[in-house]
């Protein structure tokens, strides 16, 4: 197993400093906004699920021109304009103070769709053979300002409510900003060539082997997004666990699952076994949902469910980019990267929409049932794309 350069373990490092201090902005929202968002004068279950949501929806927008974009112009000046927008957003959302000028504000910071660019930024700076390492560190990271977001965001809600919260998106998108140009390393020679043509661009996104893997961060994300409608209701209503108390069951769970996306991450060196680690997660994930639905007040089983569940999210979301980026071809790297993001964030979307109407038609339990379905349809486009990629690979080694 070839080891990290010292390039390529500054590139990792510096990158998941930037990725998840803005995703930490992100995530301190989670834990609280559902609850918070019930108070509000035009409070209902579907704008509830909307407004957790309809950031993936303002990503959908911008995502494949800005991947395209930092092809063309750097990746760094591209992840620039997508860090003020998603700043500005966050200004627009603190301000608001009905649940309709929320999601405007959240619309908005969706519109900062720097994810694309930032993982192709990651895969410029790598080799082929260590992407997956690298991958795992950004992954690991992002566990990590989940976990601390989980943590902080209900304490830093009571403190500040929840414009406080939407003003630190803000600052940690500056914040991220200037680590940006201060550490990061800059590639070179990065830029596509004048053959990078929109036809070529939909040619890439039609291939079956891109089809399976945005298929597979649509499902994932929706899935993650639902989840936090049902989550912090949960745990507040069935389990009458306090808010300010939620991180006593967060805190083993994500400490779980970082030692299990490190235990994995010398697995998904290969194609075919990440191949196989995402089949199991997506296995993993469908059960820990229906567990969800049917824990009850069981809090043990929960935290064991929860565990599961954030291990096998983690695990996909170091092998899915990974695999996007080894399979695109390096002069579209950047749409490819923006094209799997905005599937991701369609998926976001989806999943808070779906999970507001299932919270106001179903109820909590109804939620996570309907998430766990989802994976009904999920594994086998898995199953099936693991095959058309093993096929694929083994006529390139004929060939």
């Amino acid at each position: 197993m070839s080891k990290l350069s010292s390039l390529e373990l500054r590139s990792a490092l510096t990158l998941a400093c930037v990725i998840s201090l803005r995703l930490f902005g992100l995530f301190l929202i989670m834990p609280v906004f559902s609850l918070y968002a019930q108070r509000m004068p035009d409070a209902t279950p579907l704008l509830i699920g909307l407004a957790l949501g309809v950031y993936g929806l303002g990503q959908v927008l911008l995502q494949i021109p800005l991947g395209l974009l930092s092809d063309r112009i750097g990746r760094k000046p591209a992840i620039t304009l997508g860090l003020l927008v998603f700043a500005a957003g966050g200004a627009v959302a603190a301000c608001s103070h009905t649940l309709l000028g929320i999601v405007a504000g959240r619309a908005l910071q969706g519109m900062g769709a720097v994810a694309g660019a930032g993982t192709a930024l990651a895969a410029d700076l790598t080799a082929d053979s260590n992407r997956g390492k690298v991958m795992g560190i950004i992954g690991v990271s992002i566990g990590v300002a989940f976990l601390l977001a989980l943590i902080l965001g209900p304490p830093l809600e009571a403190w500040h409510g929840l414009p406080g919260l939407f003003g630190a998106t803000s600052i940690l998108a500056l914040a991220s900003l200037a680590l940006l140009w201060l550490a990061v390393p800059t590639p070179k020679g990065r830029k596509a060539p004048a053959t990078a043509s929109l036809g070529h661009v939909l040619a890439m996104l039609k291939d079956g082997r891109m089809l399976v893997l945005n298929g597979s961060v649509f499902f994932l994300h929706a899935l993650l997004t639902a989840s936090f409608v049902g989550l912090p209701l949960l745990l507040a209503d069935k389990l009458h666990l306090p808010v300010n108390r939620h991180w006593e069951l967060y805190l083993p769970v994500m400490a779980i699952a970082a030692f299990v996306m490190g235990a994995c991450l010398h697995r998904m060196r290969e194609v075919g076994q990440s191949l196989r680690i995402v089949a199991i997660c997506v296995v993993a994930i469908g059960l820990s949902l229906l567990g969800f639905a049917l824990a009850g007040d069981h809090i043990a089983l929960l935290g064991v469910l929860a565990a599961v569940f954030f291990s096998a999210f983690n695990l996909l979301e170091a092998a899915l980019p990974s695999l996007v980026s080894r399979l695109a071809p390096l002069e579209l790297r950047g749409a490819a990267m923006g094209a799997y993001s905005t599937s991701q964030f369609v998926g976001a979307f989806v999943g808070g929409a779906m999970g507001g109407v299932a919270l106001g038609r179903l109820g909590t339990a109804g939620v996570f049932a309907c998430a766990a379905a989802l994976t009904v349809a999920w594994l086998p486009l898995v199953l099936a794309g693991a095959r058309r990629i093993a096929a694929g690979g083994q006529a390139s080694a004929a060939a």
